[in-house]
């Protein structure tokens, strides 16, 4: 190929790598932004409450226990009995747990920026079986116990807004701040009536919680056999936890999901005992959680973020269709105009990000990608002197920020569909060009440098 040509391609080139410089800075202020936004969010949670976890309720039992031990006085060779009194917990998990939900969202802005907190009605109900003796076989009658009470984990206090009463056997019982229990943190107790611990005791019971929070409830299926319904009004949740909804129904008005579990699917008697014996273990407790994520999954700076990955591309398409038009009508195009077109393409990314964070992503796209089509399309209608030329270039322009949108919109195909937009697009530069003679342009071009190297910039 001719050196004229082979020293316009490579400027061609190193103006792509010189647009790197200002996306790269753009891409910068992208997480920039994203992090300033992530500091109010979690101010906003602070200053009200933050994602809710509900464990429990648990029953826990305190007691102490006689240890008898024999020892030999070394001089008189007697044995004499010592007792030594330990102290010890035993907790015991539901036999059947349900909870019944209903959660409404709404915003809290700060600025531009703004928070989606829920707010959750919902009755937690449920059956103990407590074994005779609780379950203690063996020297019973060593055994000390104190008033068995209930404990319930709730990550964020704060966002408890009823008073809280449970309803035991048919008797009412009022709830008290903390759980009094290391492993589940934040919460509430219930001091439980006397207990006959020579039997078999079966305990029923109920109550309401309405909870405000941030983000996400989860909920720790703490039963043997457990059962969740969760309903709200936000038709994009996103289910986290370690188990998916058994049922689960999405519309535009909300969504509504059932999880159901036992010890088989969440070994959770097993974790609570490790939990027991060793206390660095009860993450692994706390954790077999699942629950719902109220916060939007692509948000306008997510989009953003993604939309900039492919400003390479994007650019490189442009550029091939200023380069295609320049062979194909033997037109000269400078190297400057070629960088103005770049740069005009960058700036799309800056308006996308400033207009987003006002309008919402979809019409901050609409309005950024229409004013660089506009503006690129006048440019360009000068540049190859034609009217026509330059309404053909800003359609080609204006569908490729259509693609672009599909391939942002379209998560789980982005990669399938830029692979056939590439495939597309190589195969209709390949028919455009299949009759060119590149040597003949090279002559050309050889024949005619000045046309190249000195041409004039056109207004």
């Amino acid at each position: 190929m001719n050196r004229s040509l082979t020293v316009k391609l490579g400027a061609i080139a190193l103006l792509i790598l010189l647009l790197l410089i200002p996306l790269l800075m753009i891409n910068g202020l992208i997480q920039d932004r994203q992090q300033l936004r992530d500091g109010v969010l979690d101010e906003i949670a602070r200053s009200s409450s933050g994602s809710q976890r509900v464990t429990g309720p648990v029953m826990v039992v305190d007691y102490r226990r006689k240890v008898r031990t024999w020892r030999e006085d070394e001089k008189t060779k007697k044995r004499s009995e010592y007792i030594v009194e330990k102290q010890g917990r035993l907790f015991f998990l539901p036999e059947h747990f349900e909870l019944n939900g209903q959660a409404q969202t709404e915003l809290r802005a700060r600025g531009i920026y703004e928070a989606r907190l829920f707010h959750a009605n919902t009755h937690l109900s449920g059956q103990f079986a407590i074994p005779a003796q609780y379950g203690i076989t063996e020297d019973f009658a060593d055994y000390q116990f104190d008033r068995a009470f209930l404990a319930v984990g709730i990550s964020d206090i704060r966002g408890i807004e009823n008073a809280l009463k449970l309803e035991l056997n048919g008797q009412t019982l009022d709830f008290a701040p903390g759980t009094y229990v290391s492993w589940l943190d934040e919460g509430v107790h219930v001091m439980l009536p006397p207990l006959d611990v020579k039997k078999p005791t079966q305990l029923d019971f109920g109550f309401e919680l309405r909870l405000q929070g941030t983000g996400q409830l989860s909920v720790v299926p703490v039963g043997k056999t457990s059962k969740v319904q969760l309903m709200a009004n936000w038709p994009h949740p996103s289910f986290i936890g370690n188990y998916l909804p058994a049922q689960r129904e999405i519309t535009e008005q909300g969504f509504s999901a059932t999880w159901q579990t036992s010890f088989f699917s969440t070994n959770l008697q097993q974790a609570l005992d490790r939990c027991v014996a060793m206390s660095e273990e009860c993450n692994d407790f706390n954790s077999r959680n699942f629950g719902v994520s109220f916060i939007d999954p692509v948000d306008q700076y997510l989009k953003s973020d993604r939309a900039i990955k492919y400003a390479l591309l994007f650019i490189g398409l442009t550029f091939a269709g200023f380069f295609l038009f320049e062979v194909l009508k033997s037109l000269a195009v400078h190297p400057i105009q070629y960088a103005l077109v770049g740069v005009a393409l960058a700036f799309f990314y800056l308006l996308l990000l400033s207009l987003s964070e006002h309008l919402g992503f979809t019409l901050a796209y609409l309005l950024s990608a229409g004013a660089c089509v506009l503006l690129i399309g006048f440019y360009v209608s000068h540049v190859l002197h034609s009217w026509r030329h330059g309404c053909a270039f800003a359609v080609g322009l204006a569908a490729l920020y259509g693609l672009l949108y599909g391939l942002l919109s379209a998560e789980d195909y982005a990669l399938l569909m830029g692979s056939l937009l590439l495939f597309g697009l190589l195969g209709v530069f390949m028919v455009l060009t299949r009759k060119l003679d590149w040597y003949g342009i090279a002559q050309t071009r050889a024949a005619k440098p000045l046309e190249f190297d000195l041409e004039t910039v056109h207004v």
